[in-house]
């Protein structure tokens, strides 16, 4: 047998191996294995090896498959991004197999390297110096690199000094037509950031921070958006009769979300430890804050987070308790992931809320049902994890009915 068939046989079969242990189903896992033949042949035709190809070779490779396809059917697939993702995603699983890391870094490149480099002081600045969450570095760090790939060669290491306010100013007008005021106001927020950052550590010298403005934003300017409470118990009623196993593991975060008013990110990282199942004890961990707070496990909750655990969570490494429900079965990414399956939800329940559909509604939704029930803005921000009384605050414009039993005592003398 040929050396080159004999490598081949052995990428594949550590593939497979790989697909049984990450789960994979039959029909995924035989699809996988064909396309990372036909990858393999490419390379070889081309006269590549695993390790050295590169994003662009798995580009070339596609584009030749999605040609083939037209020359065997006569015609192009309808949706050719769709048709592409499973055929990408076994290249990509082959190649994390052969490469570390994966996309490789472009050696070659100076720019490139200095970049990641750059990237990478920043976000252990943010972390250890400015000790921001978890979330906000993700933002910030998604920011810096955006902008130095937008730079190109302007944030070589040599020419990175002489960045000017007009290289800012001509990045935020090619992002600013895409984004919402309030997201622009944001982004100057983050732009600032990592130009104290590169002004601290000097490499510029001028602190062009200064020269960042985004739009204006005024407290309390928005009304944030409100599910109403018999809307909030029609998207639990339905997804309470889908016995699938997603849906019972849509139950159970809809259940948390609805009953302790909790951010996404906090809910998928729950891990299985957090609760206390002897004492009736849940514990949380506030995304933004980085506190922790023990609450009394609701009877509905835990029975609803017990029946996804024992009837429909799939065996996994994964601590946290909500995990993908297809291979791989990892743990779900960040509170972005709750995103879709709540509009899902709402849409199957026929609720259509004003404003806003993310899972962030229900934490509005609750701050409100605790304010009609008198409890204080005090309590309520401590049991939503705010550090300050003008984050829960928000939320009394939410409470319109109770702000129109208040009046105000006019002078009797006000003409009318």
């Amino acid at each position: 047998m040929p050396a080159e068939e004999t490598t081949h046989e052995s990428w594949l079969t550590r593939l497979k191996e790989h697909l049984l242990d990450e789960r994979y189903c039959s029909k995924v896992t035989s699809k996988s294995l064909a396309t990372a033949q036909r990858f393999l042949s490419y390379l070889q035709e081309n006269k590549l090896r695993i390790e050295a190809a590169r994003p662009v070779d798995v580009q070339a490779f596609l584009t030749q498959q999605l040609d083939r396809h037209q020359e065997r059917h006569g015609h192009p697939p309808k949706d050719s991004r769709a048709w592409c993702r499973p055929h990408s995603a076994a290249v990509h699983i082959l190649l994390r197999l052969g490469q570390v890391p994966w996309p490789p870094h472009e050696q070659g490149d100076a720019t490139a390297t200095f970049r990641q480099r750059l990237c990478d002081e920043y976000t252990e600045w943010l972390s250890t110096c400015q000790a921001l969450a978890p979330s906000t570095i993700d933002l910030r760090s998604a920011c810096a690199r955006d902008l130095l790939r937008w730079l190109d060669e302007r944030c070589a290491e040599d020419r990175l000094a002489n960045l000017t306010t007009a290289d800012i100013d001509g990045y935020i007008k090619s992002r600013a037509p895409r984004l919402r005021r309030t997201t622009c106001a944001s982004l100057a927020t983050r732009l600032r950031s990592f130009l104290r950052f590169l002004h601290d550590h000097k490499w510029i010298g001028t602190d062009l921070a200064r020269a960042v403005f985004g739009p204006p934003r005024y407290m309390f300017e928005d009304i944030p958006s409100l599910i109403r409470p018999e809307d909030v118990s029609a998207v639990l009623k339905a997804a309470r009769k889908d016995q699938t196993p997603v849906g019972l593991r849509d139950y159970a975060i809809l259940m948390l979300l609805s009953a302790y008013g909790l951010r996404a990110g906090e809910v998928t990282g729950l891990r299985l430890e957090d609760v206390d199942w002897r004492h009736d004890r849940l514990r949380i961990r506030h995304s933004k804050t980085g506190g922790e707070v023990v609450l009394p496990l609701l009877v509905p909750v835990g029975e609803a987070v017990l029946s996804f655990i024992q009837k429909a969570r799939p065996a996994s490494k994964a601590r946290e308790i909500f995990i993908r429900m297809h291979a791989p079965y990892r743990a779900m990414r960040r509170g972005g992931s709750l995103y879709n399956l709540i509009n899902r939800r709402m849409q199957r329940a026929g609720v259509k809320p004003a404003g806003k559909h993310g899972p962030h509604i229900f934490r509005h939704a609750f701050a409100v049902s605790l304010l009609r029930a008198g409890v204080s803005v005090k309590s309520i921000g401590d049991l939503l994890g705010h550090r300050s009384a003008d984050s829960t605050t928000v939320y009394l414009k939410l409470a319109t009915e109770d702000l129109r039993a208040v009046g105000l005592n006019l002078p009797g003398e006000v003409n009318r």
